[in-house]
């Protein structure tokens, strides 16, 4: 009954959206009302549940988003944006600028979140497209499955060193890493593939702004902002992260430990990528101090609202009882050895499908399947490390509008609902099953 009701409530999202118009904030929140209620939980808990998913989410994302945003309107505004993609792709080919971007969201994310790295990213994948006249949707498919794949794979992203910890593999870490790197690069292609092969038959409305060529954008911006200056906003955000992610894997609490996990927070990093993004500015002056950060302000408002509400709706499934009901179930006495890999691969897929939320489907899962580890004999490094790559290959599977991910990737790229479903979500399941596979495969090579 209970999936009854989370289907029902994802249905309405996806019909409110796409046939009748309504907005995405609007459709989120009466869904998540609609879930709490109807799934048995308290009116006041209801209350509490959607109060707490869009507040938790704004504490974790929200400056990150507006600061994220601001960094995008003067990468813009500035030209900056459109010399870092004239510089990738002289270095990685014009001719396939969607791997271009994969194998950038690939790297950027092994410490960043894929909600952070998107909003970084997401000037340089519309100007990319512009600058290799490919549609915007194919880019921003291709970004995003990228950074998906080491998000949801490998430490020190938060999820996996979770999964790790939780079924006894903090000492394997590195193993985790090298095995997540591997596992993760089938799905980047995956990802990619389904990028030039559905992205390109997409349109946004970026599409239709004139892209200009090299000389008349030089003509327009006056004077083109340095290499170096142009990349500050996205590189330094993305160092000081990697730097805070190396500094918690120490764990200890010395005062300079917690000085680089202060400076690698999202939040603290993004803003500093917004003082950098200053020295890109042509004056200081009411037009770039108020004005620009004025419209970027504009543009962040829509998006705050909207992942919000998908973090309240996550919230109310993820405390409606989901996890207790697959945990009833007690899927680990229908297979063992390399068939036992699919049990945390179908609970992951279960949990993340119903609550939106990757890291939470890892975290929960990992817990769920720890205690048959030890009666089935799994333990040692590289089994273990395949256990917590089923349950990341879960965590994929699939983003749709439960997830936070999937509006900041929709909303950046300007793509409908229906098209980021055929996109994003379809890739993202597609991702999920080839790493279940490519996984299932390791296991039975070298387990």
């Amino acid at each position: 009954m209970l999936f009854l009701v989370i289907l029902l409530g994802v249905v309405f999202v996806v019909v409110a959206t796409a046939v009748f118009k309504l907005h995405p904030f609007l459709a989120l929140l009466i869904s998540a009302f609609f879930v709490g209620i109807a799934s048995g939980m308290p009116l006041l808990t209801v209350v509490e549940n959607v109060n707490s998913g869009f507040g938790g989410l704004m504490t974790s994302i929200g400056i990150v988003i507006v600061a994220g945003t601001i960094i995008g309107v003067i990468l813009e505004k500035s030209g900056a944006a459109y010399r870092m993609a004239e510089v990738v792709l002289r270095i990685l080919g014009e001719k396939r600028p969607q791997l271009a971007m994969s194998i950038i969201g690939f790297i950027v994310s092994i410490p960043v979140f894929c909600d952070s790295g998107f909003i970084i990213l997401s000037s340089l994948q519309k100007s990319l497209a512009k600058r290799a006249k490919v549609k915007v949707a194919s880019m921003a498919v291709a970004l995003s499955t990228g950074l998906y794949a080491t998000h949801t794979l490998v430490p020190p992203t938060p999820g996996p060193i979770a999964a790790a910890g939780n079924i006894g593999a903090t000492d394997y870490l590195g193993t985790i890493i090298l095995v997540g790197l591997f596992v993760a690069i089938p799905a980047t292609i995956v990802g990619y593939l389904w990028a030039v092969k559905v992205g390109t038959k997409i349109d946004v409305p970026a599409d239709q702004e004139d892209a200009l060529d090299y000389e008349e954008v030089i003509k327009s911006f006056g004077k083109m902002p340095s290499t170096f200056k142009a990349f500050l906003p996205i590189v330094l955000p993305i160092l000081l992260i990697g730097i805070g992610s190396v500094a918690a894997l120490v764990g200890d609490e010395s005062g300079l430990t917690n000085f680089l996990r202060f400076l690698g927070s999202p939040t603290v990093a993004l803003l500093f990528g917004v003082l950098a993004s200053f020295l890109l500015l042509p004056e200081i002056s009411e037009k770039t101090l108020s004005g620009w950060i004025g419209e970027s302000l504009k543009e962040a408002a829509p998006i705050l609202l909207i992942t919000g509400a998908g973090g309240a709706f996550g919230t109310v499934i993820k405390n409606s009882g989901v996890a207790e009901l697959l945990q009833e179930m007690d899927l680990g006495v229908l297979a063992n050895g390399a068939l036992f890999l699919l049990v945390p691969f179908l609970i992951a897929a279960a949990l993340k499908t119903a609550q939106g939320s990757s890291t939470a489907a890892l975290v929960i899962t990992s817990s769920l399947v720890a205690p048959m580890l030890p009666t089935l004999g799994i333990e040692g490094a590289l089994p273990l490390a395949l256990v917590v790559m089923a349950v990341g290959a879960g965590a994929m599977t699939v983003s749709h509008v439960n997830d936070s991910y999937f509006w900041v990737v929709t909303q950046f790229s300007g793509m409908k609902v229906t098209d980021a479903y055929k996109a994003q979500t379809m890739a993202t399941l597609l991702q999920g099953i080839t790493t279940i596979i490519v996984t299932a495969i390791l296991w039975f090579i070298f387990v």
